[in-house]
């Protein structure tokens, strides 16, 4: 990963947004700009130089994982420690701070680890975010390993249909899952595993219970893996028993609302538009009310980054950029059906990068 490129575009980003300085204290833009993966850390960013706080446990990782930045090992709070440090450099009179991932009660003590003349005017709060939309658009490192990340769900997910059965229960399911997960290499999950059967296929999130698999009715599977930093992100609703003539038509209406979404993805097209292919399908099919979330999200070193694909969206896509495309309805006691892929955008168009089947599996 080059990171010194990154902390050069960040610089570009701090200098037209009127700042000398900048603290980070975010852990996935820490490790997008530094490659540092431990879980305490401050990096502080000026024209000149680009330093590095942690502390004492991770003295030999930091050593071997950042090279970007100079390193320094304290014993007090890395973030404290940073803001000193950016008060004390030359021609830094202000610094910028991320308020979205800044507590109330961090901001006072920054202020009074600060001199007293100092604490009213040195730190700034960002009007938009810095590091976040570097981390929009993937290289293609990123986006290699996205694709690897993306493939081990694509196995999983070739293996539990050959683990399923009724009577299981949805947390043997989401274990099941997760163990092999960790025998392709992942580091862990992307979020909780959502494993929901029968009825509670209806429940958008509906994460794995002690509640068996049904004889009969829809069963929804959403998950991912993470992979060297990365997120995987997709869902698949399979059937277990025969499904009912209304049962296969919902579950066509989706499959086909999905297909319209990942078929407007392409750069320069706005979020919105992407939400409205998906939707409007689902409209048409008389679901719209039971579509009761957005179409998509961005994804990369967090399960959920912009931009959003959603209506009133309008972020115009660029290449390099991941997005999930994930429509579904869900009917209250009854089932519910959600099908999601990665797709990765492309000059031309989108490189969908779940390529499990999509079609409805009977079991």
């Amino acid at each position: 990963m080059d990171h010194l490129r990154r902390i050069g575009q960040l610089r570009r980003r701090i200098t037209r947004a009127g700042l000398h300085g900048l603290l980070v204290t975010h852990l996935p833009d820490l490790r997008y700009l530094s490659g540092f993966t431990g879980s305490s850390a401050a990096l502080a960013v000026t024209s000149r130089a680009a330093r590095l706080f942690t502390d004492g446990r991770y003295i030999a990782q930091a050593a071997d994982e950042v090279k970007s930045a100079q390193v320094q090992i304290v014993s007090s709070s890395p973030a404290v420690a940073a803001v000193q440090w950016l008060a004390a450099q030359p021609g830094v009179e202000f610094a910028g701070f991320d308020p979205a991932h800044t507590t109330v009660a961090e901001l006072a003590r920054w202020k009074t680890a600060l001199p007293s003349r100092l604490r009213r005017s040195f730190l700034a709060a960002l009007a938009a975010p810095l590091v976040e939309p570097l981390r929009w658009v993937k290289d293609e490192e990123e986006l290699t390993i996205m694709i690897e990340a993306a493939l081990v769900g694509c196995s999983l997910f070739d293996h539990i249909l050959g683990f399923l059965r009724p009577g299981l229960a949805e947390f043997e399911v989401a274990a099941e899952l997760e163990h092999q997960a960790r025998l392709l290499g992942a580091e862990g999950m992307s979020f909780e595993t959502i494993v929901a059967s029968g009825v509670r296929s209806a429940l958008p999130h509906g994460r794995a219970t002690q509640e068996r698999l049904p004889r009969r009715g829809f069963l929804t599977l959403d998950f991912g893996v993470i992979l060297k930093g990365y997120c995987s992100d997709m869902t698949r609703t399979v059937y277990l028993g025969t499904p009912r003539a209304n049962e296969r038509d919902a579950y066509q209406a989706v499959l086909e609302a999905q297909q319209a979404g990942v078929a407007a993805v392409s750069a320069g097209v706005r979020c919105e538009e992407v939400d409205e292919a998906a939707r409007g399908v689902l409209r048409r099919a008389g679901l719209a009310e039971a579509f009761s979330h957005s179409t998509g999200h961005g994804v990369g070193l967090e399960i959920h980054e912009s931009p959003r694909i959603g209506a009133g969206q309008t972020t115009r896509l660029l290449p390099g950029m991941v997005v999930t495309i994930e429509p579904g309805i869900y009917l209250a006691g009854q089932f519910g059906i959600r099908i999601e892929d990665m797709v990765a955008v492309t000059r031309t168009g989108g490189q969908v990068l779940t390529p499990a089947p999509k079609a409805l599996i009977e079991l």
